[in-house]
């Protein structure tokens, strides 16, 4: 079977979201997937088809491709918050964010194919100030040097019913009440899950949207401590939030990356905090300028 959509990283927080809005526009989307079993509730929409596939194996990912129609699309939406400390960034954003892309370029070039949106990161940079940030930029100067009918979504810190960050100090307000926090004025943008998906689903029926890259941010500005305040208002609990300096913060980072669970918080994301996550000055808010949507806000969460 040809498909209209490959849905890369489709099983995630975002792509589970994004793959349904694309049902329920008509697409047929092929998710390659290494966790089946996380995809349940994909495998009942009907147009939606997961597949156990290794996309890191280029002869698989050439395979993948080989099944999308002519006219289709790919998607990418692979991301990895944490690596160890290298320079300019480690093996892992390397694989996922530069390499992984690279890869995706050429299959999509050996089958002829064109259209391709690709998820970076607000504040992606080669130059910037952290792992993640350098690795993504990297990623983007691949899409742009490319010569596919690319689209860039640059989204800030991503907020919906089953995110990672929002849920996270949900969490951690339960468990401990207290909590200290560094970095507390560092500033972020929070934006819809939904709204992010709408926005992909949007541009494939927007030529003008071919080598553009947009940044996608929600209506209001929040400071660290102001979302973990509501986070703990969500969680329907009470913490008490305690400001530490920079350097403990760094100090609790080190001691997260040792920790045997998944990392909560690493150096790298410290790193990330140095520069306002909001939409920079002069930017366009492409959501509502470009997509002509109502932005979703934080708030509507609760």
């Amino acid at each position: 079977m040809q498909y209209d959509i490959l849905l890369i990283g489709g099983n995630g927080f975002v792509g589970r979201v994004l793959a349904a809005q694309l049902q329920v526009a008509g697409y047929s989307v092929l998710i390659p997937t290494n966790h089946l079993a996380a995809g349940r509730e994909l495998r009942m929409l009907p147009k939606i088809h997961l597949e156990d596939v290794d996309i890191h194996e280029f002869d698989e990912l050439q395979s993948l491709c080989a099944r999308i129609k002519p006219n289709g699309a790919v998607i990418n939406l692979v991301g990895v918050l944490h690596d160890k400390p290298a320079q300019p960034y480690g093996k892992v954003f390397q694989a996922a964010h530069v390499d992984l892309p690279k890869n995706i370029i050429t299959a999509m070039q050996l089958h002829g194919l064109k259209r391709y949106l690709h998820m970076s990161a607000l504040g992606a940079d080669a130059h910037g100030p952290s792992m993640y940030q350098r690795s993504k930029g990297d990623g983007e100067a691949a899409v742009k040097a490319s010569n596919l009918a690319w689209t860039i979504f640059r989204p800030s810190v991503i907020f919906g019913a089953q995110d990672q960050f929002i849920n996270l100090f949900a969490k951690l307000a339960t468990l401990f009440p207290v909590m200290p926090l560094a970095n507390h004025q560092a500033q972020f943008q929070p934006v819809s899950v939904d709204d992010v998906a709408s926005a992909f689903v949007k541009a494939l029926s927007m030529p003008q949207t071919i080598h553009q890259s947009y940044d996608l941010v929600g209506p209001q500005v929040y400071t660290m401590r102001e979302i973990v305040e509501f986070a703990t208002r969500k969680a329907k609990t009470s913490c008490a939030i305690i400001p530490v300096p920079a350097f403990v913060g760094h100090l609790q980072a080190l001691a997260f990356e040792f920790l045997p669970v998944p990392t909560l918080m690493s150096r790298d994301n410290i790193a990330s905090m140095r520069l306002p996550n909001t939409l920079p000055e002069n930017g366009i808010d492409a959501l509502t300028e470009i997509f002509k949507m109502s932005r979703r806000s934080l708030e509507g969460m609760q």
